[in-house]
């Protein structure tokens, strides 16, 4: 975006959407959003099921799945549809994505503290809370300043929370360093009355067929 002129850092410091709403950056900037919106999707239906299994069944974490899978679509979202081709669409994504974004993780502290007691509690509680403060701080002061026309500063702000969203979802890994089991089950289901049953054990999975 600096190479070919779409930005000038010395006007002061642009939008992530401002360095990728022109061609060639819009490409990789929408490839970029894809693909972390598939990987959010993924941390984000691991880490459900990880609290589930816990014996967490609360609306808690219900409402982190619901929270998390908006805001990974919003992602993308922001992503394909570029803010010089339609700005609305791309905005409601923006604010779908950081909003609700925040939300998540507030709610991830919360079941940090309520899931299953790990060994890393007592590190990654702190670490998250204060992260989830510094966005909460940051996106209070994005708003005022976009608001007042300061757009050096809420396009700063907007780089900072992106990146501590990065650092918060770095954060999983270590509560997704505990999960070491994983089963696949493949079933099928005939109109007869006869049932064979097998046990297929391959590279540590089992695999189990019904016919």
């Amino acid at each position: 975006a600096v190479t070919n002129g779409s930005v000038n850092l010395t006007e002061g410091i642009p939008y992530i959407s401002q360095c990728g709403t022109s061609n060639p950056q819009s490409c990789l900037f929408s490839q970029v959003c894809n693909i972390c919106c598939f990987l959010a999707l993924w941390v984000v239906a691991i880490r459900f099921q990880q609290v589930r299994d816990y014996g967490d069944h609360g609306k808690g974490n219900i409402a982190s799945i619901v929270l998390g899978f908006t805001s990974s679509i919003s992602i993308s979202v922001t992503g394909n549809f570029q803010q010089s081709v339609l700005m609305i669409i791309h905005t409601v994504g923006a604010v779908l994505a950081f909003f609700l974004g925040l939300a998540y993780f507030w709610v991830q502290l919360y079941l940090t503290y309520r899931a299953q007691p790990s060994q890393d509690r007592w590190w990654v509680g702190p670490v998250r809370a204060t992260f989830c403060i510094i966005c909460t701080v940051t996106v209070i002061v994005m708003s005022i300043f976009h608001i007042t026309g300061f757009s050096s500063g809420a396009a700063a702000c907007e780089w900072i929370l992106v990146m501590s969203f990065f650092c918060l979802f770095g954060l999983f890994a270590a509560e997704f360093r505990h999960i070491d089991c994983h089963s696949l089950t493949v079933q099928k289901q005939m109109f007869t009355n006869d049932r064979s049953h097998a046990s297929i054990e391959m590279n540590g999975y089992v695999i189990n067929t019904i016919s």
